[in-house]
Parts: structure tokens; sequence; C-alpha cells
């Protein structure tokens, strides 16, 4: 194996394109930006491309993202005429006849308040919802301000205000809320979140606001949390260690903290008098060991009290995991992938934990619980979505069957074009799943994954790649390979840190699949990840060169000697590894900027970023970028000067950037 073409203790040429608004990388930034938009942003496959993606985005037609809070849902909606969007809500009857209530224009406030907002979500007042604390982000980052909202009045004047930054916020009641925020010297964790969180009384200043809990300088983040749940309520403190390990504290009288005893690498969730766990990796108590994967339920008082007679609720097997749950008032969901698809069930902890079906389901598509109202009732929305079938919305309770409620129009035709599951074999032996649709155009295959995190990849119905590459006769593949949750923790443990690179192995596994298959060749192949994707873009890029005409990386992770000093990054450790330490030996093996060689053929890359990515750091995609030119390879670059981690704040830039990789892609492989 080569050795790193930079030395990274000694040899960065390119630190100062760390500098995110610095004037010489602001320029080298402008000039890579115009060559470009000079080279891809022309003619009318580009044109007709970024106006159908457009359109799709702005359609009226779209399923609006529902969130139920109280008696009424909750929706942040754009279009053409409302580029920032507006908040609205309304009831189920008013998304069948499509009747809204305005409660915020973000357009109208950031042109009366000259500020760039974006909106970044609001969190309520339970039990009425009348008063709320608004997150805006200017230009899209991470890092937010806050206010609050009354929605008979408007922003409430003298009302909770705290200034930019990585901001936690709960209601407690109408006169106090919990915060964590930048406060100062030490008042952030090492990843720039929260270490301290303080309970805050309306009419104080934050200084006199009294801290309730302190985390360690190198924890991820300390979030505390108000249950309003009716007869229930309670204050809980989560400490987040490391990405994958947290503690959980119930604050008693005087702010006392009981800690919830369980492993800190455990998923958990309390509910009414019900806690959940799901643990991440075998926990043996007593003479009995429960596996990973499997979710065990307890009423939360006993366990406090030493029980630890836990039920089993479900135990995962080779081809069946848990994905995630959630709650009805008197019921629990559980959403489980077997073998990628999807399968939805309803347990009744009242009677035993009893299990059944959820009637009224379709029988094909994926589906996924959309949102539920757990403080009130048993009524639930559930999302039915595919490849090739457009989007549905249904409407309904654990009892009834579901009745469609909002269905999606056909955004391309899909006739012609098939949908099968096929399984590669990796490096090691282990089979890796993907899914492919394919039609009868011949065109280029574009090939997506993700693998970090424990993030499943599940099939969805992409009206923009359906307009913009399947519609024009490309294939297109969804991977699932390891560091994902398709299969449960273990898949995605199987990838992590000095094991990453079986990530990289199951990708390139699947390329070789697909050409093994006849399903496309090298020159045709062309593949798209974003953030930890990203990292992997970079890996396929300078390992992997030979399997692809082409390579798409969006705000990507490339230099993973610096990664933990920039922005979140130090969040990522328990991820990746920390390379102040020996971890390096196996890090600095496909880091991909330290592995960049100029006696290599590398194909054309795109790398695409934003200068408001306040998580994922837009020096990683720059110095990239000016190391492949320095030693003459062909790679393009464009960063959209505001969207955040999403590289977009309107729908006008989210066509523009999904129709320039789809243009680069099929310029390079077409």
């Amino acid at each position: 194996m080569p050795t790193p073409s930079l030395d990274p203790a000694t040899d960065d040429p390119y630190l100062w394109l760390e500098e995110v608004t610095g004037e010489r990388a602001l320029a080298w930034v402008r000039d890579r930006n115009a060559e470009t938009v000079a080279t891809l942003a022309t003619g009318e496959r580009f044109e007709a491309m970024r106006t159908g993606i457009r359109q799709v985005l702005d359609s009226a037609e779209k399923l609006p993202g529902l969130h139920w809070r109280g008696e009424h849902l909750y929706n942040f909606w754009q279009d053409e005429e409302h580029p920032r969007g507006l908040w609205r809500r309304t009831t189920v009857d008013g998304v069948r006849t499509d009747t809204w209530e305005v409660l915020l224009d973000v357009d109208a406030l950031g042109a009366a308040e000259g500020e760039n907002w974006v909106w970044a979500g609001a969190e309520g007042l339970a039990p009425e919802y009348e008063r709320y604390l608004i997150r805006l982000s200017r230009g899209g980052a991470d890092a937010t301000v806050v206010r609050e909202w009354d929605v008979r009045a408007g922003f409430v004047p003298d009302g909770f205000t705290l200034p930019e930054a990585k901001t936690t916020v709960s209601w407690i009641d109408v006169d106090h809320i919990f915060v964590g925020t930048d406060c100062g010297e030490g008042s952030l964790t090492k990843s720039g979140y929260p270490r301290i969180g303080k309970r805050w009384r309306r009419g104080t200043p934050l200084t006199d606001a009294v801290t309730v809990f302190e985390g360690e300088p190198d924890d991820v983040a300390v979030v505390v949390a108000h249950d309003h749940t009716p007869g229930f309520e309670r204050d809980l403190v989560v400490r987040q260690i490391a990405f994958f390990d947290t503690a959980w504290y119930i604050l008693g009288t005087d702010d006392a903290r009981t800690l919830i005893d369980v492993p800190t690498d455990a998923t958990l969730d309390v509910h009414r008098q019900w806690l959940v766990v799901r643990p991440r990796t075998p926990w043996t108590l007593g003479d009995t060991t429960y596996p990973a994967g499997c979710l065990l339920a307890v009423p939360l008082e006993n366990y406090l009290a030493g029980s630890r007679e836990l039920t089993v609720l479900f135990e995962p097997a080779p081809d069946v995991i848990l994905e995630y749950w959630q709650w009805t008032r008197n019921h629990l969901l559980l959403g489980l992938l077997r073998n990628v698809h999807s399968e939805l069930v309803v347990l009744d902890p009242e009677h035993g934990w009893g299990r059944s079906p959820l009637p009224g389901l379709p029988e094909a598509g994926y589906t996924t619980i959309s949102d539920t109202n757990p403080e009130h009732t048993d009524e639930l929305l559930i999302a039915t979505t595919g490849f090739t079938t457009p989007s549905a919305l249904r409407y309904g309770s654990v009892r009834a069957d579901l009745a469609v409620l909002r269905e999606e129009p056909t955004f391309f035709d899909a006739s012609g074009l098939e949908v099968e599951q096929h399984w590669a074999t990796s490096a090691d032996g282990t089979r890796v799943p993907y899914f492919h649709v394919s039609g009868s155009g011949g065109g280029p295959t574009l090939l997506e994954a993700y693998g970090g995190f424990e993030i499943s990849r599940t099939p969805a119905y992409d009206a923009g790649l359906g307009r913009g590459w399947l519609s024009r006769g490309g294939g297109y593949v969804s991977a699932n390979i390891r560091g994902g949750g398709e299969f449960g923790p273990d898949w995605h443990r199987a990838a992590l840190r000095e094991n990453r690179p079986r990530a990289f192995e199951d990708l390139a596994a699947v390329a070789q699949d697909l050409v093994a298959r006849g399903i496309t060749s090298p020159q045709r192949l062309g593949v798209l990840g974003g953030s930890n994707g990203g990292l992997l873009m970079g890996v396929m890029l300078t390992r992997y060169a030979e399997l692809f005409g082409a390579v798409v990386g969006m705000v990507p992770l490339l230099d993973m000697r610096r990664y933990h000093l920039l922005l979140a990054g130090a969040s990522w450790i328990a991820e990746y590894g920390d390379p102040d330490t020996a971890d390096w030996e196996f890090m600095g093996r496909y880091s991909p900027y330290q592995n960049v060689h100029s006696a290599a053929s590398y194909p054309p890359v795109l790398w695409i970023t934003s200068t408001r990515d306040d998580r994922v750091h837009p020096g990683h995609a720059r110095k990239m970028t000016a190391r492949l030119r320095e030693l003459g390879h062909d790679v393009s670059y464009y960063e959209n000067i505001e969207g955040g981690h999403g590289a977009a704040a309107d729908n006008a830039q989210r066509a523009f950037r999904r129709a320039l990789a789809l243009e680069f892609l099929w310029r390079h492989l077409a």
C-alpha cells in the first residue's frame, strides 16, 4: 500500500483554506465557482434538469412534512413564492383540503429585519402549544438564534431570546426554560455544543440562570429537557459522553440526580410509566444476556427501585432488525427492517405487550411512521414510498384501517423501470445488499451509499432523481454497506474505527458486482455520497479509481488528520478514531487528503460544499480540490455561500446543486 503523499505533521500547504471567511480563501472559492458554473451550468440539458427539479420542489402537490403537536399538525413549506418558507399549521381535515393557518413568513421576516434567515425549527410549550421557542439560522448553519413566539401575537417583547450558538432549549412552564448555549469560556464542549445545562427564569439575565448539570469538556453535549406528559411530568438530563455513549438522569428535588443505570451505549426512551431500552452491544443482567439490537421494557419506577425484571419486546434475527420505535398514547409501534424491506408492528403494553400487525397498510412499498400524537391519542400518520412509486400519506389509528390522506402525483414517467434487490460479496465474504432501479434507456448508472453512524438507506420516491436521471435513461443503485443500520448495531459496528475499510470494500464490491452482472461498466458508473458519504467518495477516488467513471462528493469529510479540530469533528471520534493517538496508523492509510498521488490516474471528481456548513468544515473540500489541482488531476468544485450542511437554503439552490451534480455525471459517463 502506498504511503500517504503528505506528511501530516509538517506538510499541509493549504491550511489557509480552512479560514472559512478569509479574504484569500473566499477569492479562491469565487474563482473555482466561476470555473465550474461556466463549464457545467450551461446548455439545454442542464437548464431542463434544473427546471424540472425545481418544479418538483416548488409543487403545491408534493406531500407536506407534518409534526403533530396538540390539536394541530405543523408544517414548514417552501415554494417559488416563498423561497425561505412559511411556518404553518392545520388539522387532519385541513391536510385533506390543503387549508392552512400561516404562523410565520420567513421571507417577510428576513426582509423586514435585513437578515438572511433560514428556518431551523420550533420548540412548543405543551399542552396548548400557543408559545414557541423559534430557531432561526443565518444562511442555514447549525448555529441558531432563539426567539420566543406567541401564536396569537407574534414575537414576544422581552421574551426568551438567545444569540447565535448551537443552543438547546426546552420549556418547563411559561416562565421557565432549560437552556444550554454559549455562555462564554468553558461553557461548550470541544465539539462546540453545550457543556452546561441551566434553568432560566423569565425576566432575569441569562447570567443568573441556575446551573443544573455540567458535563466534561471532552463530552459531545449536554441536554436538559422537561417531559410535559400529563401525570408523568419530570425533568431529564442527557449527557452525551461520546457519539454512541450517553448517560441519562432524572432531576429531582433540589436538582438531585438519579442515574438511569443502563449501558451508556444503549438507546433509551421514557414514555409515561415505561422505560424502554435498546442495547447496542450484548447486555448481561444477572443470569440473562440480552442481545445487541433487542428492545426491552420495564416500569420506570420499578427499575429505579432496583427491579431488573425486563420484558423482551423484540429480539433481532439475521434478516430482521428493529430500525426505530414510536409511541401513540397507549401503544408502542415498532418499525422493522427485514432484509431492508419494511414491516410495522403494534404492541399493547396494557395487555401483556400483545403483538399485532398495523391494519390497512398497502402490500407494496416502503412504509414508515410519519408521526403520532402520543400525549393525547392513538392516531397516527403513515408514509408509503418506493423508488418508482409516488409517496402517499395515510391517517388512522392503531385499531382501525388506515385511509389515504394525501398522495403525490406521478412526477416522472416510471413505466419500464424495474426495481430489483441484489447481493454483492465483499472482500471478507460478507453479503451486501443493494437496490437497482433499471429501465430500457441504456444510460449510465449512478451508485449512492452512506455507510456510517448506524443510518439506514431505505427505498424512497426521489422525483428530482427521477426527472434528472431515471427518465433520461440512467440507472440507479442504492447500496446498503456496513457502517449503516440496515442490519442493526452489529452492521454498524463492523465498520467502526479500524474496521472502517470494510465499508469501502463493501461499496467496491457492489461496483464490481454491477459490472459482473452486465448492468454497467466502470466507464459508465458514477458514484455519489455526502457528509460521511463524502469521505466514502474520497476513498473511492483515491483507492478504487479504476471502478468508476466519475465521482461526486457533497459536504465531504476528507482530511482525517485534522477533522477532529474542525467544527463538530471532535464529536465523531467514536466513529472514526482519534488521529492524535495511535489511531492515525489505520486512519492515515485511507484519509483521502493525505493519499492523493501525482502518478495516480483518477476519474473526474466534483466536490460540492457550503461556506455556512458549521458541521463538516468546507476546508475539507477546499483543500482536497487544491491538492488535486496542484497534481494535475481533473477536479471541479462548487461552494454555495449558504445552506449549512445541506449545501442549500431554498429550492432554487437545491435544484441548482442537484442539476450541477447530475450534469457533471452525464458529461463524464454518457
